[in-house]
């Protein structure tokens, strides 16, 4: 089976290299960038500018060959890439939840950014914290050094 997907616009961020770069969108609160989508869709973005969050779903175009075990940044055990946020994936898709400033034409203004310049953008999802959120969610390994997300920042590993 075969699956295809056309980016539906590009990302614009401030960072070209993954070094320095933050690993969660929760530890990027000043980053700032754009989602730039393309033309054809602008009917799709009405009624978006009521909602602060939005989910992209990404295309981790700089990404070259998954691994099934890793050492993510926050551990320093290989875990099973399933078990992690890594992005050394089968289908290497990205998940980042940023906060919307404002919609211009076919621009969308975020902030909360961690992903690089020029990253295919597949979907846009708006983030409803009643769907998104459980209270009884439980975070595995991450429980042990979820705190490090906020000084810990990408380097060269992926």
């Amino acid at each position: 089976m075969r699956i295809c997907y056309t980016p539906i616009g590009v990302l614009r961020s401030p960072f070209t290299s993954f070094a320095g770069m933050p690993i969660q969108t929760v530890a990027a609160p000043e980053v700032v960038g754009a989602v730039e989508v393309a033309a054809a869709y602008a009917a799709g973005l009405k009624d978006l500018d009521g909602f602060s969050h939005l989910w992209l779903l990404v295309h981790l175009d700089r990404m070259a060959g998954a691994q099934l075990e890793v050492v993510p940044y926050l551990d320093t055990e290989p875990r099973g890439v399933f078990a992690t946020r890594a992005p050394k994936r089968p289908n290497p898709l990205g998940l980042s939840l940023v906060r919307l400033l404002r919609v211009e034409a076919t621009t969308l203004h975020i902030a909360e950014l961690d992903l690089l310049d020029g990253t295919p953008v597949l979907d846009i999802k708006p983030y409803v914290p009643l769907f998104d959120t459980r209270a009884d969610a439980r975070i595995g390994w991450f429980e042990q050094n979820i705190q490090k997300v906020y000084t810990t920042r990408a380097d060269q590993r992926f």
